[in-house]
């Protein structure tokens, strides 16, 4: 087994729901020779300081999230592409520990599959699409102050996507425009969501 890195330590002795679980998860990764970091808050597994997997615990399950996913072949059928905004990630979920032990062959075939197209240098192809489609309540708001739109137009395309997604996930019109109201004065100040 590959050695612990004590800032992953520290993540694993908080309290965590599924604590055991990535306890499971962290030792069949630590058995294919990656190197543990903490990244993201979350334990992220490196091969030559290339993100490769990382694992995470949700509400309802705890998953481990490959980096470059959509290259992997998924012979078993295992991969879950989380959103339909996630390019290249692809998660294998799990709800208990025995799942976790019953595809432990599998999920280090796995690892090595993506440590292989690490050394082999693939890159995801990531769809450039730079057609943003607003929710209605967002759209309203640009049409009506030419200022918005401005500062809006002004920011990075990435800041502009963020955004885009933070105001379009929400299910309930009402929720969208607490949303967007609450955002406006950042935009006017040329600020990104997380500025």
């Amino acid at each position: 087994m590959n050695k612990t890195n004590p800032k992953v330590d520290a993540f694993f002795s908080r309290t965590h729901q599924w604590r055991e679980e990535l306890q499971q998860l962290r030792t069949i990764i630590l058995d294919c020779q990656l190197t543990e970091e903490l990244k993201w808050g979350q334990p992220c597994y490196t091969f030559q300081n290339s993100n490769v997997v990382l694992i995470h615990g949700f509400k309802d399950y705890c998953a481990i999230l490959f980096i470059k996913g959509a290259l992997l072949k998924d012979a078993n059928g295992l991969l879950i592409q989380q959103t339909g905004n996630v390019q290249a990630g692809r998660q294998i979920r799990f709800t208990h520990g025995q799942e976790i032990g019953k595809l432990e062959a599998t999920l280090q075939a796995y690892i090595h599959e993506a440590i292989e197209i690490e050394k082999a240098g693939l890159k995801v192809d990531f769809n450039k699409n730079t057609e943003l489609q607003f929710p209605e309540e967002f759209q309203t708001q640009l049409d009506e102050n030419p200022a918005l739109k401005t500062a809006f137009d002004a920011l990075t395309p990435g800041r502009q996507r963020a955004y885009n997604l933070y105001f379009s996930a929400p299910k309930q019109s009402k929720t969208r425009v607490s949303r967007v109201e609450k955002c406006l004065q950042q935009i006017l100040d040329g600020k990104g969501l997380d500025d």
